[in-house]
């Protein structure tokens, strides 16, 4: 028997050897398409190469494509696990041609395969072709042998493919594999086509033409060829059952929820096996590309997924989380094909576990609720949607909870009503936010959400991506597009650009939409914490609401921000090991240029505390290890020890930032950094490259202020800073390592010789020099006390004090007044007066006469000595004159 792992191989390796390059499967999330929810065929990562707008180095392609279909128009949710052939997730394996060879060759190829590689009875084979296309049915007789009754003409679109409603399209033919009569049903075109009898497994899209219009249709220059065969259908036919979920890889995982449950696949029990498995598939592989369960979007979808799978693990009697621990099971299956579920398997199983735990908790209240609330209610009749709404909105029970849990007795749920309390909630909020004080024009936002839904981020995993224009408001009010030069925003359904908030600035870069239209994005912001405003300008337009458009986001300035925000919580946990656990984070600012960080901490850091937050920082980065993101409910992850940033709302779920190896203290296995934050970040601490503290800071009071530099920047600053050493070297003719001894040397003699120099200046200015021949003699008498009155030039105001101590000690008895007049033409006024005389005058009301002679205001002191000054220098004389005629009134009055 062929396993599934064997089949897909086989496909893969036949293509190959017919000139086919294997191309990896793309992302769940589709980058080329944003009408899609997920990507749900093969040809969606060709689909700009159909249409023209992209060209690969090769012609041939061949793929196994991961698949999900439960979102949307394509929602196969419900009826999975209760029919044969319905999944959330699966397998499209295809080959294409763009442009190379065309029907014969495929059909010549997919006869080969089925017949001869995989062994199929052609007696069992037969096809279908579109009824008009009577090549394909020429070539399937010459190729195939298969006579007219087995090459069925179909009329209807089934067997006419069409991307849209313009665009590539062209006619399908179809191989089906006929089970035999025991099956019932009939053949593609009958009847009785429903029965499970003939089961199609492979379509051939032969793309021909092109549709420009409902009415014209063009052949295309250069036909291709779009096939999709379902790996777990035709791997049931090779395996001989008539059931998908009887195949090994959903056998392995059914057997793996019967051994943890201890329930037998059979009866009730079998339909909720086949969904955990199922849904397992599904969940690992969105969460493995990046999708995480969330209120919205994708995120929300999976949760759907995961709760389905998580309620019949309840059902099943499950008492502990399930899913998780069945997860080895999958990667054991699924992982060679795949790598990406080992390398997320860590993140996966969590998800899982952390998600079922808090699912059960919900799951047992909202169902205990409902019960008491629906008691009296009986067949056929309605469940209250307020009720339903309260459950939702005040215990996090959803509604398709409520309504599958009500199923099981035929009672239905007041859709009308529920809406209808959602409306008013919605309501509610709008005149709360029109009363928080924000400004008026921001009210246009909820208009937009409630219209335009949340904008779905997807920066977490790629920096590139497509979406459509979903509204465009401009001057604060919503308009229909933006001309040539205007100023405006866009909102998209996707985003890769991050919108500041919490402490991280909003991406720029690039939105190109078709006919070369093109809008810079100057910022991004975040409105109602929902949506993604693209603020910026039309280079070239116009762009109008429900264009689709390419996102690029400038990838070196968002790879600069990465590392510094990384950085901080490098430096947050750094600080705390450093200083002590009543560091905490006061405030942050994340752009591509640095890092701020804000922190509680009474006094400076000394420079041994600044390095070893240095050192404790780069040892992390030198590891290089790896960044891990988790999603996890608040409460969990603070009590797993993260840490909550400074202003940052969060929801009732968060991501859980780790980095770096635990230190083995008292923390045990937890890592260095674990925080709560929905910045981006580093995938592995080396990216940050270095970091380097540049400044340290007072705030306010109790809080500093680190700003640093990481990667080039860091390395730019430590480059400038050596040139500059390296020319002071040279300036001082030394060696760089000696530049601060011979620096050291020069300072010290440069105080001595000011020293020296100061006190030559107030020997000459006290008259005490031994060059004094012709000076003025200060010593003056002012009725009968004597004072001391000299100006100065060139004497630096703190030195004009030591100048009136050495004046007292040369009078013995009286009043010292010293005028300093700097080289910028600024007085100073010193008034000293010895002991015996301080009863009788002060030196305070003597000082403020001088002051007022060179336009200073007041002075201040003790009554034995006082200080003043003024701007204007040249009236030096007059201010000591102007004390002799105050010491003068105040010795006349004594």
């Amino acid at each position: 028997m062929s396993t599934l792992n064997e089949i897909r191989g086989t496909f893969i390796d036949f293509f190959r050897k017919n000139g086919h390059e294997h191309v990896p499967s793309s992302p769940l999330v589709p980058r080329n398409d944003p009408t899609l929810m997920f990507t749900n065929a093969g040809m969606v990562q060709f689909k700009n190469v159909f249409t023209g707008m992209e060209t690969l180095p090769y012609k041939r392609a061949v793929t196994a494509q991961k698949c999900v279909r439960a979102g949307g128009k394509h929602n196969d949710l419900d009826n999975v696990g209760y029919t044969a052939r319905h999944h959330t997730f699966f397998e499209m394996l295809g080959n294409f041609s763009f442009g190379d060879y065309f029907k014969e060759r495929a059909i010549e190829l997919a006869w080969t395969l089925v017949t001869k590689e995989y062994g199929l009875d052609k007696k069992r084979l037969l096809v279908t072709v579109f009824s008009e296309d009577d090549d394909a049915h020429a070539l399937w007789k010459k190729i195939a042998g298969l006579p007219d009754d087995r090459i069925i003409r179909i009329p209807t679109s089934d067997n006419f493919w069409s991307m849209g409603e313009t665009g590539p399209c062209g006619p399908c033919s179809e191989i089906f594999f006929d089970h035999g009569p025991k099956v019932p049903g009939g053949p593609p075109g009958s009847e009785d086509a429903d029965g499970d009898r003939f089961i199609e497994i492979w379509n051939l899209v032969f793309m021909q033409y092109e549709q420009v219009s409902k009415t014209e249709r063009l052949d295309l220059p250069r036909p291709s060829i779009d096939t999709g065969m379902g790996l777990e259908r035709v791997a049931a036919v090779l395996q001989g059952v008539h059931n998908n979920y009887d195949t090994d890889l959903f056998q392995a995982l059914i057997r793996a929820s019967v051994d943890a449950t201890g329930v037998p696949a059979e009866g009730a029990a079998l339909p909720s096996h086949r969904v955990i498995a199922d849904h397992l598939r599904a969940s690992a592989f969105l969460i493995a590309d990046g999708v995480l369960p969330s209120n919205e979007g994708r995120g929300y979808v999976l949760r759907r997924i995961m709760r389905r799978a998580m309620r019949h693990s309840h059902l099943l009697g499950a008492e502990e989380p399930l899913l998780y621990r069945l997860l080895p099971v999958l990667v054991r299956e699924m992982g060679q094909a795949y790598p990406e579920l080992v390398r997320g398997q860590a993140l996966i199983g969590e998800t899982l576990k952390i998600e079922e735990v808090r699912f059960r908790r919900t799951l047992a209240r909202g169902l205990s609720l409902l019960d008491d609330a629906s008691g009296s209610l009986g067949a056929g009749d309605t469940f209250s949607g307020d009720v339903a709404f309260k459950l939702y909105d005040t215990y996090g029970f959803p509604l398709d909870l409520t309504q599958d849990a009500l199923k099981a007795r035929s009672i239905s749920v007041d859709i009308k009503q529920f809406n209808a309390a959602m409306a008013q909630q919605k309501a509610e909020a709008r005149k709360a936010w029109a009363g928080s004080g924000e400004a008026a024009t921001d009210k246009v936002w909820f208009d937009v959400l409630d219209q335009a839904g949340a904008t779905e981020f997807l920066g977490y995993e790629t920096e590139a991506a497509e979406g459509q224009i979903v509204a465009i408001v401009k001057d604060g009010k919503p308009v229909k597009q933006l001309k040539t030069g205007e100023e405006g925003i866009l909102i998209l359904n996707q985003t890769p650009f991050y919108g500041e908030s919490g402490g991280q600035v909003g991406d720029r870069g690039v939105i190109i939409a078709p006919k070369s239209a093109h809008f810079d994005v100057s910022e991004t912001q975040k409105k109602l914490g929902k949506l993604f405003a693209h603020v910026g300008t039309v280079k070239k337009g116009p762009l109008k609401v429900g264009d689709a458009v390419e996102m690029q986001v400038d990838h070196a300035r968002r790879t600069a921000i990465r590392a510094n925000h990384s950085a901080t919580h490098l430096l947050h946990e750094a600080l705390r090991e450093t200083l002590g656990t009543h560091v905490t984070q006061k405030g942050s600012l994340v752009d591509p240029d640095k890092l701020r960080f804000d922190f509680s901490h009474p006094k400076p850091l000394s420079k041994e505390e600044l390095a070893a937050v240095e050192e404790l920082a780069n040892a992390v980065v030198l590891r290089d290890s790896p960044v891990v993101t988790r999603l996890m409910a608040v409460d969990d992850a603070v009590a797993a020890g993260a840490m909550a940033l400074f202003g940052e709302k969060y929801g009732e779920e968060v991501r859980v930032v780790s980095m770096g190896e635990a230190n083995h203290d008292e923390r045990g296995s937890r890592a260095f950094s674990v925080e709560l934050c929905g910045g981006t970040h580093v995938r592995a601490t080396g990216e940050i490259g270095l970091v380097k503290v540049v400044q340290e800071t007072a705030v306010a009071a109790g809080v500093r202020r680190i700003e640093a530099l990481t990667a080039n920047a860091a390395r730019l600053h430590l480059s400038h800073q050596e040139a500059a050493l390296r020319q002071a070297a040279e300036l001082l003719r030394v060696a760089p390592s000696e530049v601060p001894a011979r620096l050291q040397n020069l300072i010290d003699e440069r105080k001595k010789l000011e020293r020296e120099l100061a006190d030559a200046k107030k020997k000459i200015a006290l008259g005490t020099g031994g060059d004094q021949a012709g000076a003025e003699n200060p010593v003056r008498q002012v009725g009968d006390v004597t004072m001391f009155a000299r100006t100065v030039q060139g004497i630096q105001p703190k030195d004009l004090r030591s100048l009136v101590d050495d004046g007292k000690r040369q009078i013995g008895s009286g009043i010292v007044a010293i005028v300093g007049v700097t080289d910028d033409g600024k007085a100073g006024i010193v008034v000293g007066v010895t002991g015996d005389l301080t009863k009788h005058y002060s030196a305070v009301d003597l000082v403020k006469a001088g002051a007022a002679a060179v336009g200073g205001q007041g002075g201040g002191g003790r009554p034995d000595l006082a200080q003043a000054g003024g701007p204007n220098g040249a009236n030096a004389e007059a201010a000591l004159n102007a004390i002799a005629e105050c010491l003068a009134s105040a010795t006349a009055a004594a």
